[in-house]
């Protein structure tokens, strides 16, 4: 197996609230090897975002280790990528512009404004934006604005792609076809992927692993699936496909069985 990018020894996790502490959060292990797609999912409340803010340094655990690359995690990097459910472009910015502010931020050091422009431009033909470049967040669909931030992330060369939830806002048909370049870019790139999602198919289809965590308050990893489903993958022959199908039921008895039982 590949070596360990991430690795989450003994985390919890609380907050001050004006009823007292809450725990979020306890007793997470887990490891994340390099190259590996990994989604977590459970019910709303779980502590998924607040997990993944957690790898991303956004914030920094009560208790435990976090590590990356066995550093440990003290803050935000550029090797953390994190794509939002809301694009977060600013919207006086063109396409362009809004990547290249990324890219700047990360090489503007030792790489001259040539270089730059061309990191710039290669993440938006990664991601199929060429011909928007020049185009103004509120000029584009829902969909683009997803794909320049998945742009904006990757054109940064991060070592890990967290996502929170980066369809969620979408209809079917635009989900499924960011689902599909997702699985592409991916296979490009080689970089390891965190997800947050709801969705069980969206879980079982882009992942090596789903981390299924138990309801909050105090939430932990409940179970680990392995997703044993060949790359590259395509939907349609998934459909049919029993091993997707058991995947699929697996989460969903943790979800809607074992979880509804500890919650009654």
């Amino acid at each position: 197996m590949s070596k360990k990018i991430v690795q989450i020894e003994n985390v919890g996790q609380t907050f001050a609230t004006k009823k007292g502490t809450f725990t979020a959060l306890r007793d997470i292990h887990l490891d994340i090897h390099e190259g590996e797609s990994v989604s977590l999912i459970g019910h709303s409340g779980c502590g998924k975002s607040t997990l993944l803010n957690l790898i991303a340094g956004l914030t920094l655990p009560s208790t435990g280790v976090m590590l990356c690359e066995g550093r440990e995690i003290a803050g935000p990097g550029p090797e953390r990528a994190v794509v939002f459910q809301n694009h977060s472009l600013l919207p006086w910015l063109t396409c362009f512009d809004n990547v290249y502010l990324a890219v700047e931020r990360v090489f503007s050091a030792k790489e001259g404004k040539v270089k730059l422009k061309e990191r710039t431009r290669e993440a938006l033909a990664l991601v199929g934006l060429s011909h928007a470049e020049s185009k103004y967040p509120h000029e584009i669909s829902g969909g683009m604005k997803q794909r320049v931030g998945i742009a904006r992330a990757l054109s940064m060369q991060p070592r890990i792609l967290l996502m929170d939830e980066p369809f969620g806002a979408l209809d079917a048909l635009t989900r499924a076809n960011l689902q599909d370049e997702l699985m592409k870019i991916l296979a490009a790139t080689r970089a390891t992927m965190v997800m947050v999602t709801h969705d069980v198919d969206e879980a079982v289809l882009l992942s090596d692993r789903v981390v299924m965590l138990t309801n909050g308050p105090a939430a932990t990893v409940g179970e680990i699936l392995d997703v044993k489903l060949e790359r590259p993958r395509d939907r349609l022959a998934l459909a049919h496909d029993p091993v997707f199908g058991n995947c699929r039921a697996a989460i969903m008895e943790f979800l809607y069985q074992k979880q509804l039982r500890v919650a009654a």
